[in-house]
């Protein structure tokens, strides 16, 4: 069992670190709102603290889950963040979903401190989350990521160390590209039922057990159906998480059309006001066009 640290407490790091504190963990967690942590030491105990710093301080690993490149740097550097109250040896494990580029400097900054660092970007959903059953892809090195992985296994179903330092996101990067095409596809495919004047259930059933079977057919297509999309990861962070593959594309050269395509009709769902709603939301697009 260890000291850790969690920072972070949306809908994936309020589940995760709760799962940490019922592995037997010391938990201290720091989240930008906080009576968010307040609620989280209500529900699991442990300890809250009111900066990235004092959360760090006397940690073993400190653990973030936050919003995205911004969120990430302000959580780790300055006075108040965790590098600030890490000690010498300690692991920091990144488990936001962000560039690789700021991955690498953050590893590199870590180094100097003589902290280790490791890229752990997720996937699973809040569902994942809260199940324990997350997918966890990972860069850094092999030490660092031996010290992680069974600390990890608390809340994760699988979990890969990938390469080095921003192997792990450039890994997810690959799942959300992977993610967008399939999504896309199940929504024309259920338009396209629709139209033909189909069951769409009928179909699904069918066809599911088939080459075309995917999680997101399983998972998504009854709230599809009935038009619901207030069920899983939200456009806005999807876009969030496309434009980081883009971007990276234009550095590696990748050709990702579908991708960037993709990418537009999530900013079309946004104009209809579906930033919140869940990614199989492209189906609402595709019904709102005839």
């Amino acid at each position: 069992m260890a000291r850790l640290a969690f920072l972070g407490l949306g809908v994936m790091g309020f589940p995760m670190a709760g799962h940490l504190q019922a592995a037997g963990h010391e938990v201290t967690v720091y989240n930008r709102t906080g009576a968010r942590a307040a609620a989280w030491v209500d529900r699991h105990g442990g300890r809250q603290a009111a900066t990235p710093r004092a959360a760090a301080e006397g940690a073993e690993i400190v653990f973030a889950c936050v919003g995205n490149d911004d969120d990430l740097r302000s959580v780790c550097l300055g006075g108040d963040g965790a590098f600030a109250g890490m000690a010498d040896g300690a692991l920091f494990v990144d488990h936001t979903t962000v560039s690789a580029k700021v991955t690498r400097a953050l590893h590199a900054i870590a180094a100097e401190k003589g902290l280790s660092f490791v890229d752990a970007p997720i996937s699973g959903g809040q569902a994942g989350a809260e199940g324990g059953i997350l997918s966890v892809m990972c860069g850094g090195a092999q030490d660092a990521y031996l010290r992680a992985e069974p600390v990890i296994a608390a809340y994760a179903r699988i979990c890969r160390r990938i390469g080095a330092s921003g192997a792990g996101q450039l890994t997810k990067m690959c799942n959300q590209i992977a993610i967008a095409g399939l999504v896309q596809g199940l929504s024309e495919a259920l338009h396209f039922a629709e139209k033909a004047g189909l069951d769409g259930r009928a179909v699904i059933e069918v066809i599911s057990q088939g080459a075309a079977g995917s999680w997101q057919m399983t998972n998504r297509h009854e709230t599809m159906l009935a038009d619901e999309f207030d069920h899983g990861f939200a456009v806005d962070w999807m876009r969030k998480d496309l434009g980081i593959c883009l971007d990276e594309a234009d550095g590696n050269g990748a050709s990702l059309p579908v991708t960037a395509l993709i990418d537009q009709f999530y900013k079309d769902v946004q104009k209809m006001g579906g930033g919140r709603w869940d990614t199989s939301s492209l189906i609402r697009r595709l019904r709102s066009v005839g």
